[in-house]
């Protein structure tokens, strides 16, 4: 099964978006929302991705959802960070209809 992790600016954003797309999905659909930073500000924190990749990973690969321009720059780095061998994918697609899709 392929993981998906949703990386948003805001942590709100990130939990809303991974609320409505658990409502789409099996109950064992891995997804996770890695959004803000660590002090409840807004940002992305290429450690939190990192963490969702890894936790979100069941060996078929992790797929990420990204918000704005800079949330891929934090996702690139976060994969830059894995120490394991997963296939993680950042997405060209809009993040809530992604996700929900």
């Amino acid at each position: 099964m392929v993981g998906i992790v949703i990386v948003s600016h805001s942590a709100k954003a990130a939990e809303g978006i991974r609320e409505l797309a658990m409502q789409m999905a099996s109950p064992e659909t891995p997804i996770l929302a890695a959004g803000g930073m660590e002090d409840g500000g807004i940002g992305t924190d290429a450690f939190r991705i990192q963490t969702a990749i890894e936790e979100a990973d069941r060996g078929e690969g992790v797929l990420l959802l990204v918000d704005l321009g800079s949330a891929i720059m934090s996702a690139e780095t976060a994969i830059d960070f894995l120490d394991e061998d997963i296939d993680v994918r950042i997405a060209d697609t809009p993040v809530l209809e992604g996700a929900v899709s």
